[in-house]
């Protein structure tokens, strides 16, 4: 059974930082693309950033370029999302993502984690 599970999120003031984690058993981690998207309320499903197998190359959302910082570490079976300067925009549950087979990218039908709650306050 695949399982992806987030952590890290939390409460924080704007400006602060907080990294998220993704960890995932039951399946190869190291050969499939990678990424993060969060839902905020009343919000459908955003894109935040994504990480080839390898880990290059990677995207990021405009919204967020800059300021977050997507990696992996394939030895811990891990992908990271560093998030820097956040901003009250930024509250959402974010979720990680794997993808279901190699290239089919990170649609709906991709391995999703239960997601973790990042809430930025002002």
């Amino acid at each position: 059974q695949v399982q992806l599970v987030e952590s890290g999120g939390g409460l924080v003031q704007a400006g602060g930082s907080l990294r998220l984690s993704c960890t995932i058993s039951g399946r190869t981690f190291s050969i499939y693309e990678m990424g993060w998207f969060r839902q905020a309320p009343g919000k459908e499903r955003e894109f935040v950033a994504a990480i080839a197998w390898n880990g290059r190359p990677t995207y990021t959302a405009d919204s967020v370029k800059g300021r977050f910082i997507i990696s992996r570490d394939n030895a811990k079976n891990t992908m990271y999302l560093q998030m820097n300067s956040l901003k009250p925009e930024d509250t959402a549950v974010y979720y990680c993502a794997q993808e279901r087979s190699r290239n089919s990218g990170l649609r709906d039908d991709a391995y999703w984690g239960q997601g973790t709650q990042v809430t930025v306050s002002s």
